[in-house]
């Protein structure tokens, strides 16, 4: 189960090799379609790459630092520094080879 996030926690929680943190609210349509693959994903890159979900209603100014203007957006991050950012929704497939190609560089 991926890591729940709060203001107090994030930056801490974003440290580490790859992290994937899920921008997130409890009343997104989208955001209900993609908990499920992100929990297939989770599973398929154990020990590979942290997943960390935050919910964006209970701080806006994180949301902001890292330009989440619409959800779910992940954002990736490589030694607790944001890298890359993608949002909407995406087919498991598609964000497993994003994943692998991450793993890779």
């Amino acid at each position: 189960m991926a890591i729940e996030a709060t203001s107090e926690n994030f930056d801490l929680e974003v440290q580490g090799p790859v992290t994937v943190v899920d921008f997130w609210a409890p009343w997104c349509g989208p955001c209900k379609m993609m908990a499920p693959v992100l929990e297939r994903l989770e599973k398929r890159f154990a020990g590979q790459i942290k997943f960390v979900k935050f919910n964006v209603d209970n701080n806006q100014k994180i949301a902001e630092r890292y330009k989440v203007m619409s959800i779910p957006s992940l954002v990736l991050f490589k030694d607790g520094q944001a890298k890359e950012k993608v949002t909407g929704v995406y087919p498991e497939a598609k964000l497993a080879h994003y994943l692998n190609r991450k793993l890779a560089e």
